[in-house]
């Protein structure tokens, strides 16, 4: 997405710059330490402990490049409460199929994460349900292919 405007709430731009600020004062030095522990062992060519430290340097080195491209490259999504229409930071409630209602988070996609109910802008469900209002139905085709009746019942 480089060069692309990431849509990010509040608390998304919150969770990266306290993620990123853990990676570069604690993440990084631990592994530098975990370096220097495996360069003394001796031999490099068979050490294990020297491997896994360069593969998580690799993999911290590389989540805070891509932290920054967000963090230089985003808009911010104010949730408003103005108006009965969903959009990215809103609250809804929705009845999936004859499943019990549940509250979810319109989010944008790097802070989506069904586990915590946030649903992603650019996940079938959530572009269905952009613009629409309480009391609305859609029929939604899921990623795998399968048809399901979304039902809002509620936008906070």
């Amino acid at each position: 997405m480089e060069n692309n405007k990431y849509q990010l709430t509040q608390a998304g731009l919150d969770a990266l710059t306290q993620e990123l600020n853990q990676l570069k004062t604690v993440d990084r030095d631990q592994n530098l330490e975990a370096l220097k522990e495996a360069r003394a062992q001796g031999d490099l060519s068979e050490n294990a402990d020297y491997d896994a430290a360069r593969e998580e340097q690799a993999r911290i080195e590389g989540r805070i490049k891509e932290i920054e491209n967000v963090l230089k490259n985003y808009t911010l999504i104010k949730s408003t409460k103005k108006g009965k229409a969903i959009h990215i930071g809103r609250k809804v409630r929705l009845k999936i199929d004859d499943n019990a209602p549940v509250d979810y988070t319109i989010v944008g996609s790097l802070e989506a994460n069904p586990f915590e109910n946030l649903i992603s802008n650019e996940s079938p469900i959530g572009r269905s349900i952009i613009g629409a209002k309480e009391g609305d139905a859609k029929l939604v085709k899921t990623q795998s292919n399968k048809e399901v009746q979304v039902t809002i019942e509620k936008v906070y």
